[in-house]
């Protein structure tokens, strides 16, 4: 019975009315009056409650301040990474291939052998490489057969590819200088143009439509102009005493591009080093080009 009267008691307790009243201070006058009741401010409490709670479960869940939330799983996370760790390998794939592309070209200008792959560094310093071995006599010369032979494979193999360019891409080659050819197309030897000499100040010119990649001076080949054609086509121009155009510009078969000289350490008097390749092996120019 006490218990009921006690609940009874707390029912009617809640419907009680009440009045909140904003007076005033100085002059007692009354502003706002609001009537309520317990009943009446736990319904607002409670609504409002929950309002709040349904909010913050929808801002978690579906907008992206769950990012900022610490140990929020959030799915597709790693999708996105996934797709940027393979942006990044093709990237990197790129880039090595165009270093490749830069360092042959530079060991075309420069006269070294090719390279099929950019080589790794070395981690550990004090890793013992091949050239701090010691050599025999008999192991140098065998070196020295195996690199002539090697150098003889890739001429015929580019001669042979060589005597196709005309048949496949049915070209014709503006003769970048005429003169005397001093000194021959010679891939056993390392020389992979022709020499050609001629008067001084003579005017060398584009043996075809092409793109400059290369306009610089070196030490062992002077000043030195590259052009990239079309059809996998490179002509290189060495030792010359002054240059007519800059890397990048484009250029158009007969146009002027370079004066003869005798600059660089392999010069030995005033000609024209012309070189060029194709596919990435040099080919003969006089078997194109008519130089006299």
């Amino acid at each position: 019975m006490d218990k009921e009267k006690k609940n009874k008691g707390f029912l009617k307790k809640l419907h009680h009315k009440y009045r909140l009243v904003i007076m005033n201070n100085d002059t007692l006058e009354e502003k706002l009056s609001l009537p309520f009741t317990r009943f009446n401010v736990f319904l607002f409490v409670g609504t409002a409650s929950i309002f709040l709670i349904v909010a913050t479960i929808y801002l978690i869940a579906f907008t992206p301040l769950k990012e900022y939330i610490p140990g929020y799983a959030d799915f597709n996370t790693r999708q996105v990474l996934r797709e940027l760790s393979l942006r990044t390998d093709s990237l990197e794939r790129d880039l090595r291939q165009k270093d490749l592309y830069i360092m042959n070209i530079r060991n075309i200008v420069e006269g070294r052998d090719l390279i099929e792959d950019i080589p790794d560094e070395v981690k550990d310093p004090e890793a013992v490489t091949f050239d701090e071995l010691p050599r025999s006599r008999e192991d140098s010369l065998l070196r020295a057969e195996i690199e002539q032979m090697a150098q003889l494979d890739n001429y015929y193999m580019a001669a042979g590819e060589g005597q196709a360019v005309q048949q496949a891409i049915h070209i014709s080659f503006f003769t970048p200088l005429n003169g005397i050819i001093s000194s021959r197309f010679s891939p056993g030897e390392g020389h992979y143009g022709v020499d050609i000499v001629a008067d001084h100040d003579a005017i060398i010119k584009a043996t075809l439509d092409g793109t400059v990649i290369l306009s610089a001076w070196t030490i062992e080949t002077g000043y030195t102009i590259g052009i990239q054609h079309d059809n996998n086509i490179i002509s290189i121009y060495k030792h010359n005493s002054s240059l007519l155009k800059q890397q990048g510009q484009l250029v158009e078969a007969g146009e002027a591009i370079a004066i003869i000289g005798d600059t660089g350490l392999y010069s030995t008097g005033t000609h024209l080093h012309f070189e060029l390749w194709f596919s990435g092996n040099p080919v003969n120019p006089a078997d194109y080009i008519s130089f006299e």
